[in-house]
């Protein structure tokens, strides 16, 4: 891998480095298969040198923003959407898509949040009921095996004594 030493080394100042695969998803913390996973999408297209791929500080700045994008839950649609705005640099366009998309996301999420409090509210009554049901009531008379005045069965016959 003595070529991909030569790409990191070029360049160090954050907008004129170039990152390997390897590079890059060891910075962002993902997989080089990752990547190449959203290259194949057409959300980052790499230069090459040679067979190699190289990424540039803008590819590594789209790279964090679609990371973010699927952590935040957008698909992969809405952050192509985003990124076209972005490459347009039409700033105003870039915003006003991001503010109607994250209202969309926090509406789904607070809907999502008020079934789970329910489903959890609900979760916690049954456990109570079912916890309550265990627990002998207190002044509830045990009776002792074989001291009651109710005939016994017998499990083999099916006759009482």
């Amino acid at each position: 891998m003595a070529g991909e030493a030569g790409i990191a080394m070029f360049g160090e100042a954050s907008e004129d480095r170039l990152y390997t695969v390897t590079e890059l998803g060891r910075d962002l913390g993902v997989s080089a298969r990752t990547i190449r996973f959203y290259e194949d999408k057409g959300l980052v297209a790499p230069r090459r040198a040679g067979s190699t791929r190289v990424y540039t500080h803008r590819d590594r700045a789209r790279m964090i923003l679609i990371l973010r994008g699927k952590r935040l839950g957008f698909s992969l649609r809405d952050i192509s959407d985003y990124l076209s705005l972005y490459d347009a640099h039409s700033q105003a366009a870039q915003v006003a898509l991001l503010v109607g998309k994250v209202e969309e996301r926090l509406g789904l999420l607070e809907e999502q949040q008020r079934d789970l409090e329910t489903t959890i509210a609900e979760l916690r009554e049954i456990r109570q009921l079912a916890r309550d049901r265990l627990e002998p009531e207190p002044n509830a008379a045990r009776p002792v095996i074989g001291s009651s005045s109710e005939p016994v069965q017998h499990h083999r016959t099916g006759t009482s004594t």
